[in-house]
C-alpha cells in the first residue's frame, strides 16, 4: 500500500463542492470525496501553521510537542522538534519505505524536511518561495515567465500604515505558478518511486490558499464577487467576547474596506482553491496512468481553516471559530467503502493511520488514533468530544476548547469564557457562557473538559482547577507539597 498526502493551507471546508458550495469548482477533489470517505467533522488541533504540522509530524498534540508558533512571529517558543522525538517519515524510512514531501514545510525553522527522511526540494516559510533556486531553474528550463503582480487589495492598520496584502492579480501563466509547479515536481517523484517498486509515502504540501490570494487571470476573475453569498458572521459586534477578537479585526483591516471588497477576496479565494484542485487533479490522473489507484491510500485535508471575512477577521488567531478550526478530510482506501462519517477526528489522527495502514505500530503517536476502522466502514467506540489548543501568534496567549454535538466551550483566561449553541447559532454570533440558563451545560462542559486534559498531562488544568467548579480532585491542586508535610 501506498500513501499520497496531499495538503492544503489556510483552507476552509466550504470552498468544496462535496461540502456544499454549489458555486465551487473542485471537481477532483469532489471526486475523491464521492470514492472515498469524507469526515464532515474533521478538526485541527490548533488552528496555527506549524504547530498543527508539528502534530501531523509527531502525532503529539502542541502542548506536548512544544513547538507552539510559527517562525515569523514566535514569541519564545521552541522553532524545532527536541531531539529523538518520533516522527512517522523516521519510522517508515527504517521499514523500507521511500518517503517524498514536495512543497511547504513550515514544521520547525532549522530543521528541514531532509532532516526526517523526507525526499524533494527545500522549500521552507509560509508563503510561496517565488526567489526559490529550484522554481527559477523550473521557470528557465521551461521558458516561463518571472512571477509579476498587480491589483493588490490591501486595508488600512490601526496606525495608518498599509495592511497586510490580501490578495493579488498573477501575470504569469498557470503552467509558471507556483501551484503547478509542485505538482510537477510531485509527479517527477512519483514516477521515481513507481519504478523503484518501493512502498511510499509522498506528501504534497501546497502553500494556498493561504493569502495572499495570488492566482492568474482564470482564477482571480473565475468567480462573479456578485454571487457570492457573505458569512452571516460578518454581523459580528464581538458584544459579550474577548476584547481580542476585535483588536484582531482592526489588525486585519476588516472595517477599512469596502463590503465589496470582502465579496471580491472570496471569489479569489474560491479561484485559488480552483487552481490546486486542478493541480490536484493533475497529480492523481498520473497515479492512474502509473496503475497506482488500486495500491495507493489518498488523504486530503489542511492544517487548518481561514477566516475570510467570516467574523470580520482574516487569517487565523485568537477566536476559536469553526472557520479555522473545522477543516476538510478525505481519505480514500483501495477496496473501502465509500461513506460520510460524522465522528470527531483530527489532523493528528492522520499519523496514526498512516502507520497503521503501512503495517506499523502506532504506539508512539502518542496522541493520535488511528482512522482505519471507520475508514473501512466499522462503528466503533469513539470519543464523542473532541479538544482543541491555542498558544498565541504575535503574542502568547493560551485557549483551550471543547467541542461536543452541540454546543463549543471555549476558555479564555485574560477575559470571559466562551460558549455557543452550533444547532441554533452555527455562525457562533452569541456568546451565551453567562446566561443562567446555561448553567448546566457550562458546568458539564468545563468538568469534561478539565477531565480530558489532566488526564492527557495538559497542565492548562492548573488554571481551571482553581477557577471554576470542576468537582473532586484526586490530586493536590495547589501543588505546594507542604500541607501534610512533616519535618524531623
Amino acid at each position: 500500500m501506498n500513501l499520497l498526502f496531499l495538503m492544503t493551507d489556510q483552507h476552509r471546508v466550504d470552498t468544496l463542492g462535496a461540502y456544499g458550495n454549489s458555486l465551487a469548482r473542485t471537481p477532483n477533489l469532489d471526486e475523491l470525496a464521492r470514492t472515498g470517505t469524507r469526515f464532515d467533522r474533521w478538526y485541527t488541533p490548533t488552528a496555527i501553521c506549524t504547530p498543527s504540522r508539528a502534530s501531523l509530524l509527531t502525532g503529539q498534540a502542541p502542548f506536548r510537542h512544544k513547538v507552539l508558533a510559527n517562525h515569523e512571529r514566535n514569541v519564545g517558543y521552541l522553532e524545532d522538534l527536541p531531539e529523538g522525538t518520533f516522527t512517522f517519515p523516521e519510522a517508515l524510512k527504517e521499514n523500507g519505505w521511500n518517503a517524498g514531501l514536495v512543497g511547504k514545510w513550515h514544521a520547525g525553522t532549522e530543521k528541514t524536511a531532509a532532516d526526517y527522511g523526507f525526499d524533494g526540494p527545500t522549500l521552507p516559510g509560509w508563503h510561496n518561495p517565488v526567489d526559490n533556486p529550484d522554481y527559477l531553474a523550473y521557470l528557465k528550463d521551461n521558458d516561463l515567465p518571472a512571477y509579476e503582480i498587480s491589483d493588490r487589495i490591501r486595508g488600512t492598520l490601526p496606525n495608518g500604515g498599509p495592511g497586510n496584502l490580501l490578495a493579488a492579480r498573477l501575470h504569469q501563466p498557470v503552467e509558471a505558478t507556483f501551484e503547478y509547479y509542485l505538482a510537477t515536481r510531485t509527479i517527477e517523484l512519483m514516477r521515481r518511486y513507481a519504478a523503484e517498486g518501493k512502498p511510499f509515502y509522498l506528501a504534497t504540501h501546497f502553500f494556498g490558499p493561504h493569502l495572499p490570494y495570488i492566482v492568474p487571470d482564470a482564477y482571480f476573475d473565475l468567480i462573479d464577487p456578485a454571487t457570492v453569498e457573505l458569512p452571516k458572521s460578518i454581523a459580528e459586534t464581538f458584544e459579550g467576547k474577548p476584547p481580542v477578537q476585535r483588536n484582531y479585526s482592526a489588525h486585519w483591516t476588516f472595517d477599512t474596506m469596502p463590503i465589496e471588497v470582502t465579496r471580491k477576496l472570496i471569489a479569489v479565494y474560491w479561484g485559488y482553491v480552483t487552481l490546486i484542485d486542478e493541480q490536484i487533479g493533475r497529480i492523481l490522473a498520473v497515479m492512474d496512468e502509473l496503475g497506482l489507484r488500486d495500491e495507493t491510500t489518498v488523504f486530503f485535508t489542511c492544517d487548518h481553516g481561514e477566516f475570510t471575512g467570516s467574523h470580520r477577521l482574516h487569517d487565523k488567531g485568537p477566536a476559536m471559530y469553526e472557520d479555522i478550526y473545522r477543516t476538510p478530510g478525505i481519505v480514500r482506501v483501495p477496496g473501502a467503502p465509500a461513506q460520510v462519517r460524522t465522528e470527531f477526528v483530527s489532523l493528528l489522527d492522520c499519523t496514526a493511520t498512516i502507520l497503521d495502514l503501512a503495517g506499523l505500530p502506532t504506539d508512539q503517536a502518542v496522541d493520535s488514533r488511528s482512522l482505519v476502522p471507520l475508514l473501512r466502514g466499522e462503528h466503533p467506540e469513539w470519543q464523542q468530544d473532541i479538544v482543541g489548543e491555542f498558544h498565541g501568534h504575535h503574542f502568547p496567549y493560551p485557549q483551550r476548547m471543547l467541542r461536543e454535538d452541540r454546543y463549543k466551550l471555549v476558555v479564555n483566561p485574560d477575559s470571559t469564557n466562551e460558549l455557543y449553541d452550533l444547532r441554533n447559532d452555527p455562525d457562533e454570533l452569541l456568546n451565551i457562557y453567562h446566561h443562567p440558563e446555561m448553567e448546566p451545560v457550562r458546568s458539564r462542559m468545563l468538568k469534561r473538559l478539565y477531565t480530558l486534559l489532566v488526564e492527557r498531562d495538559d497542565r492548562f488544568y492548573h488554571w481551571m482547577t482553581s477557577m471554576y467548579d470542576i468537582g473532586q480532585v484526586d490530586h493536590d491542586p495547589t501543588q505546594s507539597g507542604l500541607d501534610e508535610a512533616s519535618y524531623q
